[in-house]
């Protein structure tokens, strides 16, 4: 399967793999079973997915039945917003990895570059982004201070390769600054709608790998009313014509679009068929002129904006 490897470690990063956001805690653990024995060798989880255990007793039954060996298995995990303090990433690491059951994460990302007041994990976890009040409070936690205990983690075989998720280029520049180990990854919402040209660039620069979420665009929003609307890209005219022509489906051109381009994605399905069919993407290729055809669907909408949940929150912006 191709892969790309990593700055600093090498490591050897799978270009497809699966998604466990939104993955159903009660089929967790067979869906991510079954994503190995069908082929998949990078698993995207997150504390905030609140499925981190039962990733876990998927991936160690497969294991067990000899289907993979935890180090042929890519495992990226990342750190919530609650906990940027010093002293509370390595703990909450310590904590994600117990969930797992595993030794290291192969990759550990700060999700996003909001720092968000403590809530201890015994009081509620995953604690979301609000208060007991459902309030949303901030912390004053600079990224520098998160960034420096990620690297600790690092020191201390935790976690073999450290990145970002939802860093735009202004924030990527300034940890280069202070960084004694660069962001791996940077893990981004990448679609037809929303086509980042310019990041993609300054992470081919920094050699920076991208890892792009929400691939299908705005389907997986519709069920949190958060689809803004827009046209579902599985059903759209231009990516419907290019999958018959080369008799794939609609999801298989949008992921063959940023696979092409050397970005990973993450397609996440509680389907099993799809779950196949997303993993077959090296099959084939898109001509330049198909991929420039998609492209030119953008209409930078981003889907999955902060600013939506608290206008102080305007990464983005």
């Amino acid at each position: 399967m191709a892969a790309v490897a990593l700055k600093r470690t090498g490591q050897k990063m799978p270009l497809v793999g699966f998604g466990l956001w939104k993955v159903n805690r009660a089929t967790c653990a067979e869906t991510v079973y079954n994503a190995l024995k069908a082929g998949y060798r990078l698993l995207d989880g997150a504390g905030d997915y609140g499925n981190e255990k039962e990733a876990g007793e998927g991936l160690r039954r497969a294991i067990s039945d000899g289907i993979v060996k935890r180090e042929d298995v890519f495992v990226t995990s990342k750190l919530w917003n609650t906990f940027h303090a010093h002293d509370h990433v390595k703990a909450l690491a310590k904590k994600q990895l117990g969930l797992w059951g595993i030794d290291y994460f192969d990759l550990f990302l700060v999700h996003f570059p909001i720092s968000l007041e403590y809530v201890d994990p015994s009081h509620r976890y995953p604690p979301e982004w609000w208060g007991d009040d459902k309030k949303v409070h901030l912390a004053k936690v600079p990224f520098q201070e998160t960034w420096g205990a990620m690297e600790e983690l690092v020191d201390e075989g935790l976690v073999k390769n450290i990145g970002v998720s939802n860093v735009q280029g202004s924030l990527l520049i300034d940890i280069l600054r202070y960084a004694k180990y660069e962001p791996a990854v940077n893990q981004i919402e990448l679609h037809p709608y929303l086509t980042q040209e310019p990041l993609i660039k300054l992470c081919g620069t920094l050699g920076i790998a991208i890892t792009a979420y929400s691939s299908l665009g705005p389907q997986s929003y519709v069920e949190l009313g958060a689809d803004k609307g827009a046209k579902n890209l599985l059903e759209h005219d231009t990516i419907a014509s290019i999958a018959s022509k080369h008799s794939k489906s609609h999801a298989q051109v949008l992921l063959r679009w940023a696979v092409q381009q050397g970005l990973a994605v993450i397609p996440k399905s509680n389907n099993h068929d799809r779950l196949v069919q997303n993993l077959q993407v090296d099959a084939f290729q898109l001509s330049d002129a198909e991929i420039k055809e998609i492209s030119s669907l953008n209409i930078n909408l981003r889907l999955n904006d902060p600013a939506d949940i608290d206008p102080r929150i305007a990464i983005f912006a």
